[in-house]
């Protein structure tokens, strides 16, 4: 599982490397589209940055996923922030959803599909980060 979510955080962050390319229409796909408007009219590269401030937090969360699964070395802190991915994707997958299905909105499927794939990748740490550690300690 842990492994499962360090491939996926991996493809989001090289899709959002990719997507850069066409920044407007991913900003657009993705609901962002009049925040990063805006962002932009306080200066025209912030969009990007915080773009690739994001890739890099996802890489990390992969990385960290790789790390769980023993695919290298681990990383400092490994054990409290596999359950912090797992908090931040469960957090922003659940409060999503929950404030979109009080509002109305045109791209509602988009968001609610974002939202359940978040949930998906917070169980995924979640789930594997409690197996990893839980059989650690039944067998020691």
């Amino acid at each position: 599982m842990l492994k499962l979510g360090g491939y996926i955080n991996i493809v989001i962050a090289i899709g959002h490397i990719v997507g850069l390319f066409w920044a407007d229409k991913m900003f657009e796909v993705t609901g962002i589209g009049k925040e990063m408007t805006e962002l932009a009219q306080t200066h025209s590269t912030l969009p990007y940055l915080l773009t690739i401030f994001v890739t890099f937090v996802f890489f990390i969360f992969g990385l960290y996923g790789f790390s769980a699964d023993n695919k290298f070395r681990p990383l400092p802190f490994l054990k409290p922030v596999i359950f912090m991915i797992a908090g931040i994707y469960l957090l922003r997958g659940f409060g999503e959803l929950i404030f979109d299905l009080e509002k109305q909105q045109a791209n509602q499927f988009l968001e609610i599909t974002y939202s359940l794939i978040a949930v998906f990748i917070g169980l995924l740490f979640l789930i594997g980060g409690l197996k990893k550690w839980k059989l650690k300690q039944t067998n020691e």
